[in-house]
């Protein structure tokens, strides 16, 4: 059995034995033949099954946390609200420095490295750590998130299926952002969100067998998290309709707003994240306890801050709370997130970003109810879209935030204001924070993991921006040699494009064509030994490359009329392009 079809078999006699049975049974003799890619995607069925029961244990295991150390009630006595968080910070720090060194953080970043940097690996450990620490310190009041922890656990589970089936090495390093995607849909109940996010900021790259196996996970994910869950959206809000054109331009200052304070919240983290790891490491144990202290004092009056706050944004959508103190929680809000985030608390920055996102919208909406009475102002629209503005500007995934305000309300009339506000949101804050939030993380834990956003941006040199003109004209395959020999006197070079016609071309040496040995009678055909590919303008150099391989030179061509000679282009002629564009000088990294 070749390579290729057996990287993926299991090694162990047991395991080998029933897949050997599953392959008689399935395999050429039996119904269907069983290849690596198809194998693939049957395991991520797989993963999305595992990972969405493990996400559903962690939203309940959240929801007993809760209950347990804060009460059932949504106003908690003042000793929990200040003690709890504070006590649970110390107890969670003590055993995720001795016990989980990598459960702190959000868990985007560690997936990251885990396709980047470890092959896919990520310990059973971290896992466990991240299911049990993330609901302690979520349930406890701490500013954070369950969707970010979710998707790492997913991801873990997936990493531990894949060395247990000794996947090939490039499988493994992929089947950690298809356990991701799973655990982002189950937790938003978004296959389409978590599809996008992953593609987008994780992989970051499009091909037919990646994204097979990740739509598959995310919907076998979310199949099992709305049996148990139920399949209602995560907001309910009424059916939104544009009245007036006029609604747009309020929507626009929401956009304007939300990303003034997505670059509030970034610079937060910046300056505090780094402050607080330089302090002695016994600080360490100390730090998510004194930010515990400090969020359960907010809390006293504003106990909106604590935990994820689904429940608190479903009453401001719903327009239960005046605007000044939408304000405020707000601006509480992004402090006691970033107190709970820099100190390296196990949680996730997708919940408080919408929250945060949630309030303003809707202080935004009741503030312009007031000052324009003549437009109306849906505060649960607003706050829908503040929800992507926030997370346009601070995560920094336009496309994504698009779909998952669309997935969680299930309002799909909204999405004009959307995309006007998320846009405008986004364009703010990657205009003054260069470096997206994630990938600033990594740099500040010292790790140097692709900026997919950098990528994209990245300018694109072409086949056009390499190609130089042809000197004089194209040898013919029907033309005499004696008569190529003519052409090849006036032309500087060592070799010649060949054309034989119906867009074929060939390159021919100057020593083949001068060589005496050759009848002058013949044609230009009988010199060729292979024809080489065809390049077109608007391709990349990075093919052009590939193409070229030992290659001479190659022909650009017109894509209506392959024999068409638009130009050629020579490895030469690609590293004075690269050169030229500056492309080929090293990125000076930011230092944290």
């Amino acid at each position: 059995m070749n390579s290729r079809r057996g990287d993926y078999l299991p090694q162990t006699p047991v395991r080998r034995k029933y897949f050997d049975t599953l392959r008689r049974i399935l395999g050429p003799s039996g119904l269907v033949s069983i290849r690596e890619e198809q194998f693939f995607l049957i395991l991520a069925i797989a993963i999305g099954i595992l990972a969405g029961f493990c996400v559903v244990l962690f939203r309940v295991a959240i929801g007993a946390a809760r209950i347990w150390l804060l009460g059932s009630s949504m106003h908690p006595s003042v000793p929990r609200v200040v003690l709890v968080p504070a006590v649970m910070g110390v107890f969670i720090a003590i055993v995720a420095v001795r016990f989980f060194p990598r459960v702190r953080g959000s868990g985007v970043n560690q997936t990251k490295g885990a396709l980047y940097i470890y092959d896919g690996y990520i310990a059973g450990e971290t896992v466990i750590g991240k299911f049990f620490l993330s609901a302690l310190a979520i349930g406890s009041g701490h500013s954070l998130g369950p969707e970010d922890p979710s998707l790492q656990i997913g991801a873990g589970i997936a990493s531990a299926l894949g060395r247990w089936l000794k996947l090939s090495k490039e499988r493994l390093r992929l089947v950690a952002p298809v356990g991701a995607a799973a655990g982002v849909a189950a937790a938003f109940n978004a296959p389409i969100t978590a599809v996008l996010f992953v593609i987008e900021e994780v992989i970051g790259r499009w091909t037919a067998g990646i994204l097979g196996a990740v739509v598959l996970s995310a919907i076998s994910s979310v199949v099992v998290e709305r049996w148990f869950m139920g399949d209602q959206p995560l907001f309910r809000v009424p059916v939104y309709h544009l009245d007036h054109p006029a609604e747009l331009l309020v929507y626009a200052v929401l956009g304007v707003t939300g990303g003034i304070a997505s670059l509030v919240f970034v610079k937060v983290i910046k300056n505090i994240r780094p402050r607080l790891r330089r302090l002695p490491q016994w600080s360490q144990y100390l730090q998510p306890g004194v930010a515990g202290l400090l969020i359960g004092f907010i809390a006293i009056w504003y106990p909106q801050v604590m935990g994820a706050g689904y429940e608190w944004m479903d009453l401001a959508m719903h327009n239960r709370f005046p605007w000044q103190v939408l304000g405020i929680i707000v601006g509480l809000k992004m402090l006691s997130t970033a107190l709970s985030f820099a100190t390296g608390t196990p949680g996730g920055l997708f919940a408080p970003v919408l929250f945060m996102g949630a309030m303003l919208g809707a202080s935004v909406a009741m503030l312009e109810q007031q000052l324009l009475p003549a437009i109306t102002v849906p505060v649960g629209a607003y706050a829908l879209v503040g929800m992507g503005a926030l997370f346009a500007g601070i995560l920094r995934a336009p496309m994504t935030s698009v779909f998952m305000i669309l997935e969680v309300s299930g309002n799909y009339s909204i999405i004009l204001p959307v995309i006007i506000c998320n846009t405008i949101s986004y364009l703010i804050s990657r205009g003054f924070q260069e470096v997206p939030l994630f990938d600033l993380l990594s740099r500040q834990d010292g790790l140097d993991l692709p900026s997919l956003e950098e990528e994209r941006e990245h300018e694109i040199l072409r086949v056009e921006d390499a190609m130089h003109p042809v000197l004089g004209r194209a040898l013919l395959g029907d033309e005499t040699i004696a008569s190529a020999r003519g052409i090849a006197a006036s032309i500087e070079g060592t070799h010649f494009l060949v054309s034989l016609g119906e867009g074929r071309w060939s390159v021919v040496s100057r020593e083949t064509l001068i060589n005496p040995m050759h009848d002058d009678c013949s044609p230009v055909r009988v010199l060729v030994r292979a024809r080489v590919p065809r390049l077109y303008q608007d391709q990349s150099l990075d093919v052009a490359l590939r193409f070229l391989r030992d290659r001479p030179m190659l022909p650009v061509v017109h894509r209506g009329n392959f024999d068409l000679l638009m130009g050629v282009v020579s490895v030469q002629d690609i590293l004075r392009a690269y050169r030229k564009s500056g492309l080929a000088e090293p990125e000076t990294v930011e230092v944290f």
